[in-house]
C-alpha cells in the first residue's frame, strides 16, 4: 500500500522493534476505511486507537523528569512529584498552563547513557521540556553530578528545553 511521505516519516518514529506489526495495523485500518494510501489521519487514528495517544494541541506542554541513577536507589521521586502536582518550586511557571508529565526516568549511570534514548523516544509523544531533578545540581547528602552539562547538551541538541531544577 502506497504511504504519504509525512505518514512514512511518523511510521519512522515507532520504535524499529515493532514498526513492522505497526505498519501492518496501520494498513489494515486504511483498507477497512476504503484508502489506497496511508496518510497521516490513518496513521493518527491508529496512534489514538492502538496506543490511546491522541494529538494533543499545542497548549498542552508536555515534560519529562530526569533523576540521577544513584539517588533513586535511595529516593522514590516524592519531592519531585509533589513539585510539579502542586506547580510548586520549579513548576510554578506552569500554575495556569496545560501540563503532563510525560516520562520520569533516571540518566542511566554517570555519564547519562540513558538520557538521549528516552528524550528521543518521548519527542514522538510531543516532549517539549525536560526537568533536570534537584539531585542532579547540588551537593550536600548526594555527589553532584558531574555530567550534568553533557546531559543538558544533549538534550537541547534535540531541540528539547531543559530547566535546572524541580523541588529545591
Amino acid at each position: 500500500m502506497k504511504w504519504s511521505e509525512e505518514a512514512q516519516k511518523a511510521l519512522e518514529k515507532v520504535p524499529f522493534f515493532v514498526r513492522r506489526m505497526a505498519k501492518k495495523a496501520i494498513e489494515e485500518m486504511a483498507k477497512k476505511e476504503g484508502k489506497q494510501e496511508v496518510d497521516i489521519d490513518i496513521f493518527n487514528k491508529a496512534k489514538e486507537k492502538y496506543l490511546g495517544i491522541i494529538n494533543k494541541k499545542e497548549d498542552v506542554i508536555n515534560i519529562a523528569i530526569v533523576r540521577c541513577n544513584i539517588v533513586s536507589e535511595t529516593c522514590p521521586g516524592v519531592g519531585c512529584l509533589k513539585a510539579f502536582n502542586d506547580r510548586r518550586v520549579h513548576f510554578e511557571k506552569y500554575r495556569d498552563k496545560k501540563v503532563e508529565l510525560i516520562g520520569f526516568f533516571t540518566c542511566g549511570g554517570c555519564s547519562g547513557r540513558r538520557v538521549h534514548r528516552l528524550v528521543q523516544t518521548l519527542k514522538n509523544y510531543d516532549l517539549h521540556i525536560v526537568h533536570l531533578a534537584s539531585c542532579m545540581l547540588f551537593e550536600g547528602d548526594y555527589p553532584k553530578c558531574p555530567f550534568k552539562e553533557l546531559i543538558k547538551k544533549d538534550i537541547e541538541t534535540q531541540e528539547v528545553e531543559v530547566v535546572e531544577g524541580t523541588h529545591h
